[in-house]
């Protein structure tokens, strides 16, 4: 059985104890629920691997409490700097060259030299990483693939018996995994868009991000096929044909009785916010889902990713 932990103290205490014992357990973040093992023992983050059906060349982050650790495991710069006092804690991740004596499971990094640090926003998240003491790695708390988790019942919709614990604290407030920024690179670089627009990273920067062109697997999210419900996804679609339900955006919104809407305003944080409950939502119908055009800016950008690769071929 999987324990369903409060977000209070005791269940703060309980679930830094599981992970100190090399047990998985979800834990609440600004973005979504993450599947959190101690990020230090190779034993505990195979078993990430295992629960979720992970690829083990698809690389992880690395959850911290604070900046200072952020500098322990991965080289810091000056971009960093900027960067991490700007966003930090927030839905951000940089991808940093990895710092002598790290400590980490190289399953973690899948063999690369570079690593995923993030600092959450989260507050039961950053007392569970205090409590812990030290790096959790955790990728979004559901079957690989799969529509992410932003609710404690869609952690145990998909993984249910399959790990320890998971702590409710109530719904994600971002919605979409976090902004990563790879700083490995010749220039700083887009690895995927989230919960953070482009926008204002480049607007710290003070220049426009690289973008990255997928061809090889360097940060997590990068796989085509991913994000997928269990029937098939049509994007930027003004109405549902027969058979389909309809996710909506702004006016353009279904009128059968299963349709719902990211936003009837129109509004790209709150669609964010809603996205993968509103794909869970449809997605127990197993009925083919038709979704409405996107602005591609801002947020957008991020919910179109997901959605592009929940629509791509499985």
């Amino acid at each position: 059985m999987t324990e369903i932990l409060p977000a209070d103290p005791s269940g703060i205490s309980r679930a830094a104890t599981l992970l100190q014992q090399g047990a998985l357990v979800a834990l609440p973040t600004e973005t979504v629920y993450g599947l959190g093992a101690d990020a230090r023992n190779g034993t505990a983050v195979a078993g990430i691997y295992e629960a979720k059906g992970r690829p083990s060349f698809n690389p992880l982050i690395i959850h911290i409490a604070d900046v200072d650790q952020a500098r322990r495991y991965g080289r810091w710069s000056d971009t960093a700097e900027i960067l991490a006092s700007a966003f930090w804690p927030g839905p951000m991740t940089l991808v940093l060259p990895l710092a002598e004596g790290h400590g980490l499971s190289s399953l973690v990094t899948a063999g690369l030299d570079s690593v995923g640090i993030r600092v959450p926003a989260h507050p039961t998240a950053r007392a569970i990483l205090r409590a812990l003491g030290g790096p959790v790695a955790a990728p979004s708390a559901n079957p690989s693939g799969k529509i992410s988790a932003t609710t404690a019942q869609h952690v145990l919709t998909g993984l249910g018996g399959r790990i320890a614990a998971v702590v409710d604290d109530g719904p994600c407030t971002v919605g979409l995994e976090s902004t990563i920024i790879g700083l490995n690179q010749p220039r700083p670089t887009l690895l995927r868009a989230g919960g953070l627009p482009s926008e204002a990273i480049e607007a710290a920067l003070g220049a426009p991000l690289d973008v990255a062109d997928g061809a090889e697997i360097i940060a997590p999210g990068q796989l085509a096929s991913h994000y997928a419900p269990h029937a098939s996804v049509r994007l930027n679609a003004q109405a549902a044909t027969d058979g389909e339900v309809y996710l909506g955006f702004g006016a353009a919104s279904g009128s059968g009785p299963d349709d719902l809407t990211l936003s009837a305003s129109g509004d790209l944080v709150e669609a964010a916010a809603h996205l993968f409950d509103r794909l869970h939502a449809l997605d127990r119908l197993r009925r083919p889902i038709a979704v409405a055009p996107i602005p591609e800016t801002g947020l957008g950008r991020a919910i179109n990713d997901r959605l592009r690769r929940a629509a791509a071929p499985r």
